[in-house]
């Protein structure tokens, strides 16, 4: 091969959209890539998957040195933020918080950092600072959850007192997952007490 015919084959470039395999959630946006930023990526989806197998097992330390190794081989939202959900089951939430910001940089249309901006604000007892997060998450381009935000304002909604805006949002997330148990629960306490 020439190497006018190796620099043209580099120019080339291909759109790639990769599944994570959790879910229906895909392994960052589609966008048009080199042959080899498209190898990267294959490699940092490979990594991620094996981050999320580590993480589902317990092995936490195992599931950052992954997470940090896919971040390194090709940057995605999804790294940064399951990475901030390592350091959450860590107990290192302002470290996910910062996770999810790094998230945001790389893809701002991903809703997921921005609902667990919210849902680590919840944790920390910062009811109002997590509700512009729970707003931007259901605004996301990029969200295959949408119900997730919807039931966490509702929870802050109800731990404010203001009752018929939670419910409402409670709605909201079985509207959209009817077999969010979670949701249902909370729709029916809330309304049982109200009754």
């Amino acid at each position: 091969m020439t190497e006018k015919q190796h620099t043209e084959k580099s120019d080339i470039r291909t759109s790639i959209a990769l599944n994570t395999g959790i879910g229906d959630m895909p392994f960052g946006r589609e966008e048009l890539l080199t042959e080899a930023q498209a190898a990267n990526k294959r490699e940092a989806l490979r990594m991620f998957i094996s981050a999320y197998e580590a993480q589902m097992r317990g092995d936490l330390d195992e599931a950052v040195d992954s997470y940090k190794h896919s971040i390194e081989t090709f940057p995605t939202a999804e790294a940064h933020t399951f990475l901030g959900w390592t350091y959450s089951f860590m107990g290192l939430t302002d470290e996910a918080i910062a996770e999810c910001h790094r998230a945001i940089e790389v893809d701002p249309d991903f809703g997921n950092p921005y609902n667990d901006i919210g849902a680590y604000l919840i944790e920390q007892g910062n009811l109002h600072s997590a509700i512009p997060w729970l707003l931007r998450a259901m605004d996301a381009v990029r969200y295959e959850s949408y119900f997730y935000p919807h039931f966490n304002l509702g929870r802050v909604y109800e731990s404010l007192g203001r009752a018929y805006h939670a419910l409402r949002e409670y709605k909201a997330a079985i509207d959209l997952n009817p077999k969010y148990a979670l949701a249902v629960r909370a729709f029916r306490t809330l309304q049982a007490k109200l009754n």
